[in-house]
Parts: structure tokens; sequence; C-alpha cells
């Protein structure tokens, strides 16, 4: 009977998953039951001794054993004697071994590269090993299992470790395995960003129809916005390392002399060629071999944009153009699709043609509403027409309303930039004309339309 009402008292609190062998089951789930409850409330040291002795005893009882054991361990690292603090973390190494043995899997799915991840992570807060061990352990867990090793600042370590290792000397750390490195992570990035913008795309669209979002959809929101920032951040924590070796200087003959023994390898063509284009190397001849082998390899949407490059620099405007379309072609993932056309807006924006930059970074965000870099690429072009668009002197500045309303838009889709969102509307807003203006020309609530290549037409503030 006393079971029967432990397992029941489980159930309903969600710690009891399955039937576990143990010596003394129903001390087990007593002591379950009562450390869970004073670690739910954060008081750790009244959790600390059942919790030890459920972990000792009925390893495998329930997964809260490691999910709250981590935070008993870390808050013994934190608020602990300095023996506590030395035992807490040696020990805390132990419990994700042991969670990897127990607990591989959360809802049928693994979260082994979570966990070792983790381990990982804290090998090197604490300081437990030298950088090589640390970084094997967040090598095994990518190797293992990379679905769930999505932790971006985990995935700015991994290869942190690796690049600190290469700048401490350690030969086994070449320069071409630091840039494999760095482009693996980075496109796991990339992936991870996509995956979320997929999922914050679902809720732009029901907002933008004007149907009220759900409580549940508001949370997902905040933390799809959250997870979508972190992951800007430590990419670009990431490229600004990598910026400090990759130059045309080292890439060019790392890239030489491995061509040969790689140029059946599109994937090592595709990255050498993406890396060499991000860098600006690609007015060198090796970029245009390695763009003819990967289109001769693997036709594909990055073989056939490296080839609309080439024409570019070239000048053969049109045969650059037909190059892009069949990137876009080739590609089926709509998310990719988004960055191939934003890439080709930015490329006629260099070119000065604004008209034509603005309809592909439209295009790109058909295919994904929350990519908020299109907006302020089309809120850039706006505020750098303003001399030339307007009839007058008020006019011309009324077109930094326009500039300020996509930068703002550009915040909104995208946590990610939402501080450089909100510096560009500032500096727009300051630049429009001010309610002195407005009172003086005697225009409020007037419609000024530009007829440049703009296009559009604003309403001036009332004031």
């Amino acid at each position: 009977m006393m079971r029967k009402l432990c397992i029941l008292a489980l159930v309903l609190m969600g710690f009891y998953q399955a039937p576990v062998l143990a010596q003394d089951i129903n001390v087990c789930m007593q002591d379950l039951s009562i450390f869970a409850e004073s670690a739910k409330v954060k008081n750790y040291k009244a959790a600390f001794e059942p919790w030890m002795r459920v972990r000792k005893d009925c390893p495998s009882i329930n997964v809260a054993i490691y999910s709250y054991g981590e935070r008993i361990l870390k808050d013994y690292i934190k608020n602990g004697t300095p023996e506590e603090q030395e035992a807490s973390k040696e020990d805390l190494i132990k419990l994700y071994d042991e969670w990897v043995e127990n607990f591989p899997k959360k809802r049928n799915k693994s979260v082994i590269g979570d966990i070792i991840s983790k381990k990982a992570q804290a090998l090197l807060d604490y300081k437990l090993a030298d950088l090589k061990v640390i970084y094997n352990t967040f090598d095994q867990a990518y190797k293992q299992d990379a679905a769930s090793f999505t932790n971006p600042k985990l995935l700015y370590n991994y290869f942190k470790t690796l690049y600190d290792r290469y700048k401490a000397g350690d030969n086994e750390v070449t320069m071409e395995l630091l840039f494999n490195k760095y482009e693996e992570v980075s496109e796991k990035f990339e992936f991870e960003s996509t995956e979320l913008a997929k999922k914050l795309d679902v809720i732009l669209k029901k907002e933008e129809s004007g149907t009220a979002l759900t409580s549940r959809e508001s949370r997902s929101k905040r933390i799809y916005n959250v997870n979508s920032n972190a992951i800007g951040t430590f990419l670009s924590n990431l490229d600004a390392i990598i910026a400090k070796e990759a130059t045309c200087e080292n890439l060019i003959p790392l890239y030489q002399r491995n061509f040969e023994s790689n140029k059946t390898d599109a994937l090592w063509i595709k990255r050498a060629a993406s890396r060499m284009d991000s860098k600006e190397c690609s007015d060198d001849p090796l970029f245009v071999t390695l763009v003819e082998a990967l289109h001769a390899l693997e036709p594909s949407a990055d073989s056939a944009y490296y080839l609309g490059l080439l024409n570019d620099k070239s000048g053969n405007a049109d045969e650059a153009l037909k190059y892009y379309e069949e990137s876009i072609a080739l590609e089926t993932d709509n998310y990719k699709k988004a960055k191939i056309l934003l890439k080709i807006a930015n490329k006629f924006k260099a070119a000065g043609r604004k008209s034509s930059s603005r309809s592909y970074a439209n295009k790109a965000l058909g295919f994904q509403p929350s990519l908020g870099r299109a907006y302020l690429l089309i809120a850039n072009m706006y505020a750098d027409s303003a001399n030339q668009c307007g009839d007058s002197q008020f006019n011309k500045r009324a077109v930094y309303w326009l500039a300020a309303d996509m930068a703002k838009k550009a915040g909104q889709v995208d946590a990610s930039l939402k501080r450089v969102a909100s510096r560009t509307v500032e500096s727009y807003t300051g630049r429009a004309p001010s309610k002195t203006d407005i009172f003086t020309e005697g225009n409020a609530g007037t419609v000024i339309k530009f007829d440049c290549w703009i296009n559009r037409s604003v309403t001036v503030p009332s004031l």
C-alpha cells in the first residue's frame, strides 16, 4: 500500500518514470520526494543527504537525481567551505558520467551530447583538466551526439579550446584543423539559428495576420528570441576569433597546398571557397579554380552563387544574374534560399543597384520573415538616398522616417539585432524633420511621395 501511495505521489509531482530495482524502493521513493521538494525551493543543504542516498541506492529511479543533483553540487561549489567546493567539483564530473549511464535519453531522444558538453564546460570552469582533455571532451560530445549539443556558449568554447591550444603552440593543432573545426562549428550555429527561425516565423506569421498569441506562444517567442540572441552573440565571437587567423595571406597558401589532395572533396572545396569569399580573397586565381572544381563536382546553389560572383567581378552583370537565379532555383531549403537572396541583395547594394537590392531583400523576407538583416539593408539604402529623393530639404529628410521604420522592423523580428536596430532607429529619427520643422512647414498629417527609386510614401507625424 505504501509503495502505491509513493508512486502515486511521485506521478502527480512528475518525477516517477519507471519501475526501478532497488534494495529498498520505498525508502528511495520517500527520499526522492524529500530532496526534490527541497531542491525546488533552492534549499540545497536540506536536499543533500536524501539526494545522496537515492543517488547511491537507486541511481536509475529518476532523472531528477541528475538534474537537481547538478544544481545541488553547483551550489556547494559556489557557497560551500573550501573543502566542500573542491570535493563538489570532482563529484560534479562523476555525476555527469552517471547521468549518461543511467539516463542517456529524454523523451526517447539522446541527450548524451548535452550532458557530455556540460561535463567539458565544468572541466573548463573549474580548471580540472588541461586544454587537450577539455577539448577532447567537447569533441566526444559533438561526435557522439551533435544533435543535442546545442548550447551556444558551449559550442563556442568547443572551438575556443582548440584555438587556445593552437595559440599555445600545440603541434597537434594545425591551421587546417583549426579552419576545418571553425567551419564545422559555424555550420552548427547556422543550423541551430535556422531551426529557431523556423519556429519563430510561425509565430510572426500568426501575429501579422492579426491573431492574438496564446500565453504559451508568447512565452515560446521570448525563449526563441533569447536563444537566437545568444546564437548571434557567440557566433559573432567565433567569427572575431577566426578573423585573426583567416587572412588571405594565410588562407591562399594553405588551400593551394591542400587543393590537389582535396580536389574531389566537394565539402572541402565548398568550405574553402566560402572562407575565401567571406575574407574578400575572391580576386585570387585560386578562387576561380575552387569554384570551377566545385561546380563540376557538384552543381549546387553554392557553386552557382560563386560563379555569379566571379562574373560580377568581371563586369558580366547579366551572366552574373543568370547564375544568381540558378543558385536560388537549385536551393530547396527556404531558409538557405533566403540567405542566398540576401547575399545577392548585398551584392546589388555594393554595385549601387538599390532597387534590385531591395527586391532581392524582400524576396528573402518572403522565405524567412525573421531575417532582420534584410530590413536593415533596406533601411540603410533608404538613408543613403536621402539627398537623391524629395524635392525640398524637408522632403529629403523625411526619407529618414522610412529608414527608421525599416530598422525598427529588423529589431522586432530578430532579437539578436535589437540593440543595433534600436541605435539605427534613434540615429535615423534624429536626422528626420523635428516637431519644430513640422510646425514651421505646417504639413502635419500630409503624405509625401518619393518619386526616386524608393517609390514609397510617408505620412508626416501629427503634432
